[in-house]
């Protein structure tokens, strides 16, 4: 096993979503304030959970307030962009 410290500064590192979650990102970059909203469906709770941890990061990292909505009996989380 070869071992070698190397500077921070040289570790490429990324907050970005896996895949999974990527054509949610790309959606929730087009979004504008006030204008229409995002619909995904979902099969279960915990994927809801993680679309929205997601999209709160997402939030972070741009700097955006994107929040979401929930229609449990048709199984479909929207998502929208605040004035």
């Amino acid at each position: 096993m070869n071992i070698k410290f190397v500077k921070r500064t040289q570790i490429k590192s990324s907050k970005r979503r896996s895949s999974k979650f990527k054509p949610l990102m790309d959606a929730l970059d087009k979004l504008e304030p006030g204008g229409q909203a995002v619909e995904v469906s979902y099969t279960n709770d915990k994927s809801v959970n993680s679309m929205r941890t997601a999209v709160y990061q997402y939030n972070q990292e741009n700097n955006v307030k994107i929040k979401s909505g929930k229609d449990a009996s048709n199984k479909k989380i929207y998502f929208y962009r605040e004035k």
